[in-house]
């Protein structure tokens, strides 16, 4: 890692695991990486209704100042797959939090209303300086309901390739994969083919649990994913996206416009 950035892209010297990645995510998205805009940003959301139920993107972990500013990320001591599997890292400085208005001071209220990039909308990167000149905390109690992560954007390094690995749960390693195993996945017919394709058994059976009906594991949606409006009609679009058949988990691959765009 270098700072929050991950260095899983190609030429990030696991050359066959690349390889093998690269041909998994081609699967997914319906065509080579090589053919996507290479310069664009893309970027991995996690979303869902548990991670609100649970009351998780309220969590002070999102508005600590290290977070916010990006130097360190935000990890979710909760394994959202099985015992043992990776833990989610999410990129504060980069997510979007919505602002409601409440308890907020009125003069910090109205800078950040010039830092929005729509009304109540601002990356945290954009609300740290802010918070950091009027000597205001998001955790102290009287505005603990004054904000919430409304696109929480996991850990990587802008790159298609990242963002497919992280949000397919995949490390920069064959040794990066969930564990242990997850109970047998079913997967959907019409992944036969990718899975087929896939050498390694253990990568194999990895990438089935994404290519399930929702209940033992996550169905993929493709392109044509229903979601909030910021990520698809502001210049962004989405390219992949996974959800479990409860909505409770939802992951989305997208290639970002130039409101929620710049790499890390």
């Amino acid at each position: 890692m270098r700072g929050m950035e991950s260095m899983g892209g190609p030429g990030g010297g696991g050359g066959r695991w690349e390889a093998e990645l690269a041909g998994v995510f081609a699967g997914f998205l319906g065509r080579p990486l090589a053919e996507f805009d290479g310069d664009a940003v893309h970027a991995a959301f996690f979303g869902g209704n548990f991670v609100s139920e649970v009351g998780y993107l309220r969590d002070d972990a999102w508005v600590k100042p290290a977070a916010l500013r990006g130097a360190e990320p935000v990890v979710w001591d909760y394994e959202i797959f099985d015992e043992g599997g990776p833990l989610l890292e999410f990129d504060a400085s980069r997510s979007v939090y919505e602002f409601v208005g409440k308890g907020l001071p009125e003069v910090f209220a109205a800078d950040l209303a010039a830092a929005c990039f729509e009304p109540g909308l601002a990356r945290g990167a954009d609300v740290a300086p802010l918070l950091d000149g009027h000597g205001i905390d998001l955790r102290a109690p009287g505005l603990r309901d004054s904000w919430y992560v409304c696109h929480p954007r996991l850990v990587s390094d802008g790159t298609l390739f990242d963002a497919m690995r992280v949000a397919l749960r995949l490390g920069r390693g064959p040794d990066g994969m969930l564990l242990p195993p997850l109970e047998d996945t079913e997967p959907d017919e019409e992944w036969a083919g990718l899975l087929a394709g896939i050498d390694d058994p253990a990568l194999a059976a990895h990438v089935s649990h994404f290519c399930a009906d929702g209940d033992l594991g996550l169905m993929c949606l493709g392109a044509d994913a229903v979601i909030g409006s910021l990520l698809t009609d502001r210049g962004s679009t989405v390219l992949a996206h996974w959800e479990e058949g409860q909505d409770q988990i939802e992951l989305t691959v997208v290639r970002l416009g130039p409101l929620l765009g710049g790499r890390p």
